[in-house]
């Protein structure tokens, strides 16, 4: 069951895809105790998808566990500094160390190195 003080999970989906993609979790947290909101995001630019995600950030009624799959991990990373965000997921996701940092250049440095030789 979850805590009294950390009840909300924000699921972020990636590029290419749509918040369906998260229905067993959302099933599986729900079932736990856990209010669970998942952001479809418009995918149209980093920006817009943070906003997106903010947005949804807005409407919990208290910290939130943010977590996003792999493009999402980009829009995670911008949306986490939103006072309702008490931890970020990356789940197989982009984790970009530097602000901003384009998904663009995060795999095109993957691809550089000995595993996408």
């Amino acid at each position: 069951m979850a805590t009294d003080t950390l009840r909300n999970v924000v699921l972020v989906h990636g590029g290419f895809v749509d918040g369906s993609g998260w229905q067993g979790v959302y099933g599986s947290l729900s079932r736990d105790g856990f209010r669970v909101s998942i952001v479809q995001n418009p995918t149209l630019s980093l920006d817009g998808d943070a906003a997106a995600t903010r947005s949804i950030l807005d409407a919990q009624d208290g910290p939130a566990v943010l977590a996003g799959h792999s493009y999402g991990g980009a829009i995670i990373t911008e949306a986490g500094t939103h006072p309702n965000v008490a931890a970020l997921v990356y789940v197989c996701a982009f984790a970009p160390v530097s602000q901003p940092e384009a998904v663009a250049t995060l795999i095109a440095q993957a691809a550089a190195g000995p595993a996408g030789q």
